[in-house]
């Protein structure tokens, strides 16, 4: 019983802690392009001095 007494309050602190993370997430736009990064991988990076 005294392990719940600890438990309890640990857990939602850590709950609310991953929403606060996530909802700063959110306003930092960090999911806004998401096509961008999956079509990112499809192409070279440049070459420096423009030689393939």
């Amino acid at each position: 019983m005294n392990a719940l007494l600890l438990l309890v309050p640990l857990a939602l602190f850590l709950g609310l802690l991953a929403l606060a993370l996530f909802l700063w997430t959110l306003h930092a736009r960090q999911y806004d392009d998401l096509d961008g990064a999956a079509s990112r991988i499809l192409f070279d990076d440049p070459t420096p001095g423009g030689r393939p």
